[in-house]
């Protein structure tokens, strides 16, 4: 991404802000703006190596005025520029009129199809931009369908116009079919279907341009980008020379139901690695495993003990946990203490497949902390997959305050939802992290950083992001993502995290 900015904005609030700066005494020519912003990217980036035919796709809103003005640039510029609008000028507003007119004045011709049998080096794609987001529900079909899918078969480079026509601004979700860009020129502030659930697979590169508004003086933004330069803010401080075991906290890890120990091992690990002065596992297999000869530091416990350590700093609950009754017991006992709690894997299921434990965890007085999957998310919101991951924020959001807590919900773009509504959109990870076990690590991740003093807030902020780039760094080393394991992100985390303080 360049242009750099972290503030997220979603359909409405882009809007909003179009209007507050329509209304200042002298109000910016926001579309002209926008259309040479676009056509210097063009010509600067992707326009190159000899490529002069360039093919622009005008649609009938906004996106289809500055998709005008970047075609008369590009033109001024000599290069050769066909153009095809899909609108009627009558049902432009009065800024894309004016680009139309302009463009024609220039000399420009308008198609109403693509010419056959023609050749282009590259595409702009002015279809939709974030107008189709005013359509909820609608999918992309006939002319349309056709139009998207033709480009897509081109198999030339694309520069798209404020976000790839066909995906949801605001949700990232491909409608039918969607422009695959390897540049998005974006304007005025990201927008969450950039970087969640498809977004990232056909938004290529991401270019900010804020038009000259001072965006965050109109409009406080919603949401935010999770990345590595929040992680520096978030960072618990270097250890000091006469810190001891005790300093770190102490994080109690509770599931390990028979068959499933692995899942709580992961997570301990994790919790040690990511700094943790002390890791107790409470096993509900009891007696199964007297020590781990992988990670002999963590202490093993039948789970009942667990609750007689006074010193615990926070408790994880879920890896491994299954869901039979005495699962049921021990989330129940968690849930009625006080500690902050990671709630992961079986704790989610049974939370939302038993009405008396969602009620223990809304009125909590600690702090709780939710990591599911869509599909998780889905059950403890009593909808379906596609429902959640048709708009992840709005899931995310409402996840924290249905439950009273912090909730992350997983998946290609993670949204963080802590404290006073803010979301954040997590920038790090990759398909690497598709396998089993990562969000057992993930939980143990964000265990040791509660323990270690962080908030709720900055731990879950923390842990995503750093659980995300462990992962990067393991997919440059291992030139790519296929056949990452859950055991190597842990090693990746600790290093990471401590050439972070280190370097701050």
């Amino acid at each position: 991404m360049r242009n750099y900015s972290t503030a997220i904005y979603t359909t409405a609030e882009i809007r909003e802000i179009e209007q507050l700066a329509a209304a200042l005494p002298d109000p910016p020519a926001l579309m002209e703006k926008a259309g040479l912003a676009a056509a210097e990217e063009a010509r600067d980036r992707l326009l190159i190596h000899g490529r002069i035919r360039v093919l622009v796709l005008a649609g009938p809103g906004n996106n289809g005025g500055d998709a005008f003005a970047v075609a008369r640039h590009l033109q001024a510029w000599w290069f050769k520029v066909t153009l095809v609008f899909t609108g009627e000028r009558s049902t432009l507003s009065s800024d894309a009129r004016h680009m139309l007119d302009a463009w024609l004045a220039a000399g420009g011709k308008i198609y109403a199809e693509i010419p056959k049998n023609e050749k282009w080096d590259a595409v702009i794609d002015g279809l939709f931009g974030i107008g189709l987001d005013r359509h909820e529900g609608r999918e992309l079909e006939g002319r349309y369908l056709a139009l998207v899918n033709a480009v897509n078969r081109m198999n030339l480079p694309v520069l798209a116009i404020d976000i790839p026509s066909g995906l949801g601004s605001d949700s990232g979700r491909v409608r039918g079919a969607a422009i695959r860009a390897v540049m998005t020129v974006t304007f005025i502030g990201l927008k969450p279907g950039l970087m969640t659930h498809q977004g990232p697979e056909y938004c290529g590169e991401i270019c900010l341009h804020d038009l000259d508004l001072n965006t965050l003086s109109l409009k406080e933004p919603g949401s935010w980008m999770m990345d590595q330069i929040l992680a520096q803010k978030l960072l618990p401080p270097p250890r000091l020379a006469s810190s001891h075991k005790g300093t770190y906290g102490s994080v109690g890890i509770i599931g390990g139901s028979t068959g499933m120990m692995g899942a709580a091992l992961l997570a301990g690990a994790a919790a040690l690695k990511s700094g943790a002065g002390r890791v107790y596992l409470g096993l509900i297999a009891g007696k199964a495993l007297e020590v781990d000869t992988a990670q002999p530091e963590l202490m093993l416990r039948p789970v009942h003990e667990m609750f007689k350590l006074d010193q615990l700093s926070c408790l994880v609950v879920g890896p491994g946990l299954g869901m039979k009754a005495d699962a049921r017991f021990w989330l129940s006992s968690a849930l009625e203490s006080t500690l902050p709690l990671v709630l992961d894997a079986d704790a989610l299921n049974l939370i939302a497949a038993h009405s008396s434990i969602a009620n223990l965890l809304r009125e909590r007085k600690g702090p709780s902390i939710l990591t599911p999957h869509p599909a998780e998310a889905a059950r403890l919101l009593n909808t379906d997959t596609p429902t959640i991951q048709n708009d992840r924020m709005a899931a995310a959001a409402d996840l924290a305050k249905r439950f009273n807590c912090r909730a992350v919900l997983k998946g290609g773009g993670s949204i963080c939802a802590v404290s006073g509504g803010k979301r954040y959109i997590n920038t790090s990870g990759n398909p690497g992290l598709s396998s089993a076990g990562t969000g057992d690590v993930l939980s143990g991740i964000t265990g040791a950083l509660l323990a270690q003093g962080l908030s709720s807030d900055n731990a879950l902020l923390l842990a995503v992001y750093l659980h995300g780039a462990a992962a990067d760094m393991l997919l440059k080393q291992q030139g790519g993502p296929v056949g990452m394991t859950a055991s190597e992100i842990p090693n990746a985390a600790r290093y990471l995290l401590n050439q972070w303080i280190h370097n701050s």
